[in-house]
């Protein structure tokens, strides 16, 4: 009979994830390696290697374990509504847990969790109110690189301190080069932190990609 280890007991997956996903949020993407990450588990690097082999292994599993906590939006819910519900959810998660998206860089995000709560009822959702798959495709797509590049342009953890580095970078510009820039620092700083640039980017794609209503032909003449 093969002796039970409780070391792969403490290296669910589960765990695995949050352990890690704490250790990015807590000390910066740097601070994700292998032997602190058994280190904080208790575990031997052995039994870490054994669940995951890589860091791309690992960051696959942090990114699926996010991915789970996506919502799974009512069926009958209208195309715009569910789609908006859907990309404001991945903002939000994904600004949660910049050091994550820092780390994963260009790598595809294809885990069966954000397959299952995003890529595929989206893309289903689309093709059934009436787009080509290639316009389903591509709205699809032109939300997910929008909600994508506006959580990993800044730490919206940390407001003040991307705000604070922006004035002084603005401060060290020639105002005659640049009267645009420092003329409007007050406008800018706010901007680089508003949610509701995001949100208000993500309406208008939904708005302009929503279907046309089909016609049919019991209505008027």
């Amino acid at each position: 009979m093969p002796r039970h280890s409780p070391s792969l007991d403490r290296a669910t997956p589960g765990r695995i994830a949050e352990t890690a996903l704490l250790l990015v949020d807590e000390a910066g993407p740097g601070a994700l390696t292998f032997r602190a990450l058994a280190g904080r588990l208790g575990i031997s690097l052995a039994s870490l290697q054994r669940r995951c082999t890589d860091l791309a292994g690992l960051l696959d599993l942090c990114t699926d374990h996010l991915a789970a906590r996506l919502p799974e939006i009512e069926p009958g819910t209208g195309w715009a509504a569910a789609t908006e519900a859907r990309f404001s959810a991945l903002y939000r998660l994904l600004s949660d847990h910049p050091g994550l998206l820092a780390l994963r860089g260009a790598r595809p995000w294809l885990g069966p969790h954000l397959l299952a709560r995003l890529v595929e009822p989206q893309l289903a959702d689309s093709l059934a109110a009436g787009m080509t798959p290639e316009e389903a495709i591509a709205a699809y797509r032109r939300m997910y690189l929008l909600t994508l590049g506006s959580a990993s342009f800044v730490d919206h953890r940390d407001p003040r301190a991307t705000r604070a580095l922006t004035r002084t970078a603005l401060a060290s510009l020639d105002p005659q080069d640049y009267p645009a820039l420092t003329g409007n620092t007050a406008v800018i700083l706010p901007a680089l932190t508003d949610h509701e640039v995001y949100y208000g980017a993500l309406r208008q794609l939904v708005r302009a990609a929503a279907p046309s209503p089909v016609v049919t032909g019991d209505g008027p003449p």
